[in-house]
């Protein structure tokens, strides 16, 4: 199985890939290679590099952790990490920015931020390059360290499939489509969606989601690193004739255009959803709200001639702000951040958890969800959009306008591939 690093996130282990569990081919080969020579930041973090050591000492300071670390770990996982940090630091001081207790000008000096966060901010230079601290050039920016990744999952909720007449989950997407229909024209399931898209601007993961799941999962890879992007291909065209069918069948939720994933994730748990695409960080809270036995989880379906199962990866990760006046004092929370990486996957119970592990977790191994993701994740292919490339927004911005007039147009399929390849062949040779 192919496994990449995250664009300009630094590698936290030093632990060797796993081979394949496929024999290695020609094309095995060229994905390896292609992985190796272009991963962004193929960095090795040492974690022992600038630690405490008893001559060293530290200039006492007030670092400040962002909000979002409450948000995303609570307040009591945020206090043992503080606690945990200050024994080995006691000359430092730590705590959760709040605007409205600090006079000054200040920011938070240490940032947690998922995949949708870590893109906006890296954009516009709101991140600390990372390479001084590294000790390793790799000739691209380093601007966070990896602490958890998850994966697109397929969910559906099963008293609803019941109800309509199933009693496992669609494998193709024919019968996807058919699960869907049925949902739709049962009487008993009216308020019902059988399936859902959410493509809000305001949702960063929207696109790669809610869209280009389908393309991967059926095996498609528009972009192969630095190469010319290429969606103009039969297969691809497939796809985007597939889901414009979902969206003018009338068989999503509505609203696919206003609504963001964590919207669709709540209309799930509520029952008003019957399939959907979502990261397997949603499993947690899904269990909380639903339960165990009323939902379950799987590969998204794919054509009856589909290639490779090919996935994305995504992310929480750690950072430092660029408006900091202590970088090197909070560098030393970053790592301390690493060191724990194994107890914070643990609490979110992340799928893969980090992609380079070669060996499960042992929350996932003793868990039916969590170790069915994992066989998932074993099986598949990992690929790269366009997240970390020069020209991400553009790129997906195109897509995003030409899929949307896709959609509420009689363009066809390959009318709508044709003119996302050329505006990107655009980009493309602009930037040569």
């Amino acid at each position: 199985m192919s496994r990449r690093k995250i664009p300009g996130i630094i590698n936290v282990t030093t632990k060797e890939t796993k081979k394949s569990i496929r024999s290695l081919n020609r094309f095995d080969v060229f994905l390896i290679i292609l992985v190796l020579l272009l991963i962004v930041t193929p960095i090795v973090l040492n974690l022992s590099f600038r630690q405490k050591t008893e001559a060293e000492t530290v200039k006492p300071v007030n670092l400040y952790l962002s909000p979002r670390f409450e948000e995303l770990l609570g307040a009591e996982m945020t206090e043992k990490l503080i606690l945990d940090f200050l024994e080995l630091y006691p000359d430092l001081q730590i705590q959760v920015f709040n605007q409205e207790e600090i006079e000054d000008d200040r920011e938070p000096d240490i940032l947690i931020i998922d995949e949708g966060e870590y893109r906006a901010l890296a954009k516009t230079g709101a991140l600390v390059e990372l390479s001084h601290y590294t000790n390793y050039d790799s000739g691209e920016s380093q601007l966070a360290i990896p602490l958890a990744s998850f994966m697109n999952l397929f969910f559906y909720n099963m008293d609803i499939l019941s109800a309509a007449g199933f009693d496992r989950p669609p494998k193709t997407r024919d019968e996807f489509l058919a699960y869907a229909r049925a949902v739709k024209n049962n009487a008993g399931l009216d308020g019902i969606a059988g399936a859902a898209l959410s493509l809000s601007p305001a949702d960063g993961q929207a696109l790669s989601r809610d869209i280009f799941s389908w393309i991967w999962a059926a095996g498609g890879n528009f972009r192969t690193g630095d190469e010319r992007p290429v969606i103009n291909t039969r297969t691809i065209v497939n796809d985007v004739s597939f889901l414009g069918g979902l969206y003018r069948d009338g068989l999503t939720a509505s609203g696919v255009f206003t609504t963001t994933g964590d919207w669709r994730l709540e209309e799930f748990a509520a029952g008003k959803i019957a399939m959907m695409i979502a990261s397997s960080r949603a499993i947690p809270y899904l269990r909380e709200k639903m339960g165990d036995n009323a939902f379950g989880i799987t590969t998204i379906p794919v054509p009856d001639t589909a290639g490779s199962y090919n996935i994305d990866i995504s992310g929480i990760y750690a950072a430092l702000g660029a408006n900091s006046p202590y970088p090197d004092e909070a560098w030393l929370f970053l790592v301390f951040l690493a060191e724990q990486s194994h107890l914070l996957r643990e609490y979110f119970k992340a799928v893969p958890g980090l992609v380079s592990d070669i060996i499960s977790d042992g929350y996932i191994k003793s868990d039916p969800f969590y170790s069915k993701a994992w066989d998932i994740f074993e099986s598949s292919v990992i690929v790269k959009g366009f997240s970390g490339t020069p020209d991400e927004d553009e790129y997906e911005n195109i897509f995003y306008e030409e899929i949307r007039a896709f959609f509420e147009s009689n363009r066809t399929a390959q009318e709508t591939v044709t003119a996302i390849q050329r505006r990107w062949d655009e980009i493309y040779v602009g930037r040569e």
